[in-house]
């Protein structure tokens, strides 16, 4: 290609990068083949134009693989953070794997915002990369991490081979922790290494249901639909008995968080896994504590109030009961939920996806 053509190109692309839609600018300019943009000045100018205009953009990350720009590593983040599960960011990912500077990784890992390291960390684990290792162990290690980000950690981790066999590791040694045990033993169990799953069965065994069965893995109850109107006669029953802790649109008992619109706010993944492992998920302001009174009574419930004279406790049948400070000895936080566990068995596995699908069907207006 003439030098006359390919300056015609530049201006023809400069002049389509003003547009509203620079797609055809793209399309134009990256039909330039063995391009080298340091001899290109006006290539180049076009080129870092478009790089303005489409950055954010699955059209950004074809212009900086066709010319093999440098330097870019930031801007192929945010791809990958807006597009964790899809080709684009998963690419863009994996560009800045592949380069020596990994701390723009380590440090949006550190101080981003909370949406945006849980999509980085999806994005990881979507890599396939054996280096995701790195960044998602001391993760699931750090115990001042959000809860939400180190089960995203253990999710990501446990696609690869290598990865899922480090989270083995952790509960060999008694080194995961018990809020992320249900989401590890979930994510194992259909793991597609045979000895890693069979041992995942023996180290992280999935809940047991009724009689003593094992439950089917998660992601075979969340192809399950179920029926909602079954699913609010068991809410409400005395079996399951949820409204004896649990408000749904004013009806029930106001121990836990009110359910009216749990479907809004979490996934059927996660309405499982708070039915099933309550102790991994504890909603702020429902933690449970225990208070050693002086006179050695042991008062457990969450904390309904506080003044710099009393606590009041509300225990799990709702009742209130306050308690001078003068007499209370010490207070602790307990790791388990005041939800009791093993609700899963005392109902059949049908009428388990029948409650969760009804606890789904409650959104917001």
């Amino acid at each position: 290609m003439t030098r006359i053509c390919i300056i015609l190109i530049a201006l023809c692309v400069s002049a389509f990068a003003q547009s509203s839609d620079p797609s055809l600018a793209v399309e134009a300019i990256t039909r330039l083949q063995n391009i080298d943009l340091e001899q290109n000045a006006k290539i180049k100018e076009a080129v870092f134009k478009l790089l303005e205009r489409t950055r954010g953009t699955p059209n950004f990350l074809r212009l900086v693989k066709h010319f093999k720009i440098k330097g870019q590593e930031p801007a192929l983040l945010e791809l990958a953070i807006a597009y964790p599960s899809d080709e684009t960011g998963v690419e863009a990912l994996r560009m800045v794997l592949d380069g020596a500077d990994h701390k723009v990784i380590e440090d949006k890992l550190r101080g981003g915002d909370a949406k945006a390291v849980l999509a980085l960390a999806e994005a990881l684990g979507n890599s396939g990369s054996k280096d995701a290792a790195k960044f998602l162990l001391p993760i699931i290690g750090d115990d001042k991490s959000d809860v939400a980000l180190r089960k995203q950690a253990v999710r990501a981790l446990a696609k690869t081979e290598d990865g899922a066999a480090a989270i083995l590791q952790l509960a060999r040694e008694n080194q995961l922790a018990d809020a992320l045990r249900f989401t590890a033993s979930a994510e194992l169990s259909k793991a597609r290494w045979d000895s890693i799953k069979s041992e995942a069965a023996k180290l992280l065994p999935l809940p047991e249901g009724q009689n003593s069965k094992p439950l089917p893995p998660l992601v075979d109850l969340l192809k399950r639909a179920g029926s909602i109107e079954n699913g609010r006669r068991i809410f409400n029953g005395q079996t399951a008995a949820c409204a004896s802790c649990h408000k749904v649109k004013g009806q029930g008992m106001e121990v836990g968080p009110d359910l009216s619109e749990i479907g809004s706010k979490l996934a059927r993944e996660a309405l499982y896994e708070s039915i099933l492992d309550p102790s991994a998920g504890i909603s702020f302001g429902y933690e449970a504590f225990q208070l050693e009174l002086k006179n050695g009574d042991e008062p457990y419930g969450l904390i309904a109030s506080e003044t710099a004279d009393e606590i009041a406790i509300k225990n799990n049948t709702g009742i209130v009961t306050r308690y001078k400070r003068t007499d209370i000895k010490s207070r602790q936080q307990m790791k388990l939920s005041i939800m009791p566990a093993g609700l899963q068995q005392a109902v059949t596995v049908s009428e388990l996806v029948d409650l969760v699908e009804y606890l789904g069907s409650l959104k917001k207006p």
